[in-house]
């Protein structure tokens, strides 16, 4: 089982990068469920967000506190959400942040791109969850692209899901060719 915790602050769609990631999952024949974790509910407070994929059916239900990946779409909430807590050896971090950002513990891999950036070019708000999806598909390959632009869709219409679609192409190819 792959699991994923998401942090960032209210509105910048912690918990609907969490749906999308799961839908991607179970388009690409997978198990997978997806729940938020709130404190207040708010814009702009801290909020957690975790998904867990895997091919065989899942019956956990509880927050996730040793993930394979950490997904922080907003760098100012990793010491005060504790973010890169708990991450196992050899799992990774992926960062919204244009600097790099480093961690005490060597064996877990940081990864950043300026996914706030890449939101506003292509979508005109900074919301980076699509960014940061298309990111994730191209360093992990746990969900294929075509799985989350299949989610967007689902997820969204129109102007809004052809910009997300457009936001979490950029960063897989960007991803791949390793220019994060």
């Amino acid at each position: 089982m792959f699991q994923i915790r998401i942090h960032g602050r209210g509105g910048q769609g912690v918990v609907t990068a969490a749906e999308l990631l799961s839908i991607a999952a179970f388009l690409d024949g997978k198990h997978s469920q997806a729940f938020p974790s709130f404190g207040s509910e708010r814009m702009g407070a801290p909020v957690t967000a975790f998904c867990r994929i895997s091919e065989k059916e899942i019956y956990l239900r509880e927050p996730i506190m040793e993930p394979n990946a950490v997904i922080i779409q907003d760098r100012t909430v990793i010491e005060p959400s504790n973010a890169f807590h708990g991450i196992v050896d050899s799992g990774f971090a992926l960062v919204s942040s244009r600097a790099p950002v480093s961690c005490n513990n060597k064996s877990i891999r940081v990864s950043c791109i300026d996914a706030v950036g890449v939101a506003m070019e292509y979508i005109g708000k900074p919301i980076p969850n699509a960014v940061l999806l298309g990111s994730f598909a191209a360093l992990t390959g746990i969900i294929k692209i075509d799985s989350v632009i299949a989610a967007i869709k689902q997820k969204f219409s129109g102007t809004i899901a052809e910009k997300n679609i457009k936001a979490a192409c950029f960063a897989y190819d960007k991803t791949q060719k390793g220019d994060l």
